[in-house]
């Protein structure tokens, strides 16, 4: 006789559609589905890509949040949102978490939105603390009951704006939760003293010590921890470390404990909600990337993967016909440092995302990361630009915007040499509108004296860190996006361009094509299609934001019917230099007609690049499409 074999156990996860069906299991439970959450992540990012490590980190104390706290009324504010994943499959977005990224599909951040569960949206860091303590004093101001809650990286803790919102909630004394989730690393491993101080905090055996006491007193106590008791514990431990730099801020603070044990968790997060008064910090430490094999051995815990294979972890790899623009600059930065020994790079916890862990692999005492500090870095940049040294300072455009005061006040006033690689120009795809490098272009050029370039392909991109090394009369900027290049010739090393000089590619009489930036190929085909349609075209890259070569302009504008400017930037940047030009010296007098082709005056949610390019009217068609809008109806009649 077969044994009876008893009916497949129902995954836990398939009964939490919301946070409210997970308070309703047993606490003994929370592990199963804690293991049930890591697993469907895992699957779901195989699929999309995405940020893997920080959501496989933070599975216990997602579950523990949404367990103890009464979401959506209360709030959750998740720093950046890479470590958002879980979040996400817990309230309510379970059915479209294999949408990530996707056209039309959720956002790989926190989205207001997207859902109620979400009371802030993020992708920049270091921000939850201060939107969160407005929030928790809204809430005061309206008489309401209702717990706030940041949860913030130790990465992000390097960012100047985290304490100054914990400066503000110490002052105020506002009833508000800060979890500092420590895995020891935010993109790249951890720099700075902050990232040594909690490990000192997390490790010391003194404080190892006070821990055990702590834990007998639990343990005699009950689960239910005294808010009295706890509080000894931790003032036990001031009395001998000297407290803490949260304590002096006006935080109690608790910690550090096991972010993934649960019967941890769940007793301080409750006592937390209970007891509380004031500002509190729960020191959390957490593994990036625990549970999945492939993540906790990659060095960087698989923090942004493409789609992979679940068993090996292998992933899978567009082939490339061309090397990456990234990859482009940090070879040929490193072969200019090669000659140059005053050539010093900085990154702003981006040394991967940049191509400048190369440049550290070959000059270790040359590169700086200086943690999520753009302000930092660029101040710090301008420091070394007046004592003679060449600094690269490589951000991406979007938090480049972080910097903008310094960039002005402390850089452009000065004349200071520093140099700008801007990575990321344009837009980026699956990362959405957060992460579109948009607006750099309009915000360098309106400054006096500051060189802006983009580099139309990967050759000009060489050219152009050539040009910027020996540059030496202020700053100076160059862009390039995402992604491969264009396949073209390289060369050996890059030569330095004569400042404010553009060049010409293809001449014609009728139309003019007027590229900033890698749209160049798509101007170039769309000559082509405009010639066979009988319109003699041009095609000239500017090179030059500012300054612009108002010789080429002049005679673009003087030598054709109609004038096309084209860039992967807003309103306000190359073309606007080239209008204002234009109508300065009466070159709109004669009848020239001007379109400029630019990035939609709107935030572009997240797609493929090529789509999101054709969407916006700036590929070859949409180029054509300008051309003949603006000669008219008879010309299309003709063409037709």
């Amino acid at each position: 006789m077969q044994p009876v074999q008893s009916p497949p156990e129902t995954p836990l996860l398939d009964r939490v559609k919301v946070p409210a069906d997970l308070r309703a299991l047993p606490e003994s439970d929370l592990p199963r589905l804690a293991q049930e959450l890591r697993a469907e992540l895992v699957d779901a990012v195989s699929q999309t890509g995405g940020h893997l490590g920080a959501g496989l980190g933070v599975v216990e104390l997602t579950v523990a949040l949404h367990y103890v706290f009464d979401t959506p009324d209360d709030r959750i504010v998740w720093d950046v949102g890479h470590q958002a994943y879980p979040h996400k499959i817990l309230t309510g977005r379970r059915d479209r978490i294999r949408t990530l990224r996707q056209e039309k599909g959720l956002s790989g951040f926190t989205r207001r939105a997207e859902s109620e569960y979400d009371p802030f949206g993020a992708a920049h860091s270091s921000t939850s603390i201060s939107a969160a303590l407005g929030m928790a004093v809204a809430r005061d101001l309206s008489g309401v009951k209702r717990n706030v809650i940041a949860v913030i990286g130790d990465g992000a803790m390097s960012a100047g704006m985290a304490y100054e919102a914990m400066n503000n909630a110490g002052a105020l004394d506002a009833r508000l939760i800060v979890i500092l989730n420590d895995n020891d690393m935010s993109i790249a491993p951890p720099s700075g003293a902050m990232s040594s101080y909690l490990s000192r905090l997390a490790s010391g055996g003194t404080y190892q010590g006070i821990r055990e006491f702590g834990k007998k007193l639990t343990s005699y106590l009950g689960k239910r921890i005294d808010r009295a008791v706890t509080r000894a514990v931790e003032h036990a431990r001031g009395y001998v470390t000297g407290g803490t730099l949260f304590e002096e801020m006006g935080f109690f603070h608790i910690g550090p404990i096991d972010g993934h044990n649960l019967d941890h968790l769940v007793p301080v997060l409750r006592n937390v909600r209970d007891h509380g008064d004031g500002p509190v910090l729960i020191h959390v430490v957490t593994q990036k990337g625990k549970g999945y094999e492939p993540a906790e051995k990659a060095s960087d815990k698989y923090h942004g993967v493409n789609k992979f294979d679940v068993i090996t972890g292998a992933q899978a790899k567009a082939p490339a016909n061309a090397p990456s623009y990234t990859r482009v600059f940090a070879d040929s930065l490193i072969q200019e440092a090669r000659d140059d020994e005053k050539i010093v790079a900085i990154t702003a916890a981006m040394p991967s995302g940049t191509g400048l862990d190369l440049f550290g692999e070959a000059f270790p005492k040359r590169i700086f990361d200086v943690g999520i500090a753009e302000q930092h870095a660029v101040t710090f940049a301008a420091g070394l630009a007046t004592e003679g040294y060449r600094p690269f300072v490589a951000i991406y455009s979007t938090f480049l915007q972080r910097a903008y005061d310094q960039v002005v006040h402390d850089v452009a006033i000065q004349k200071l040499p520093v140099r700008f690689p801007i990575d990321r120009a344009g837009f980026v795809g699956a990362d959405g509108p957060t992460h579109c490098g948009a607006f750099d272009t309009a915000y360098l050029s309106n400054l006096p004296g500051f060189v802006v370039m983009a580099a139309a392909d990967e050759a000009e991109l060489r050219h152009m860190v050539r040009t910027a090394a020996v540059y030496d009369e202020g700053p100076i900027s160059f862009r390039y996006p995402r992604g491969d290049g264009v396949g073209v010739d390289m060369p050996e090393r890059g030569k330095a361009l004569e400042i404010g000089r553009g060049r010409v590619l293809r001449e014609g009489t009728k139309v003019a094509l007027l590229s900033f930036g890698t749209r160049l190929k798509d101007c170039l085909l769309a000559a082509e299609e405009l010639d066979a349609a009988g319109l003699s075209t041009t095609v000239a890259d500017a090179r030059f934001a500012r300054p612009l070569d108002t010789a080429l302009v002049e005679r673009l504008a003087r030598e054709h019917e109609v004038l096309v400017t084209v860039e992967e930037g807003a309103v306000g940047g190359f073309a606007s230099q080239v209008l204002q030009h234009l109508a300065a010296n009466g070159l709109l007098d004669n009848g020239l007609r001007v379109r400029p082709l630019v990035l939609p005056d709107a935030f572009i949610e997240h797609a493929k690049p090529e789509k999101m390019y054709a969407d916006a009217g700036l590929d070859s068609a949409g180029i054509v499409r300008a051309v003949f809008a603006a000669l008219g109806s008879g010309v299309r009649a003709a063409r037709a």
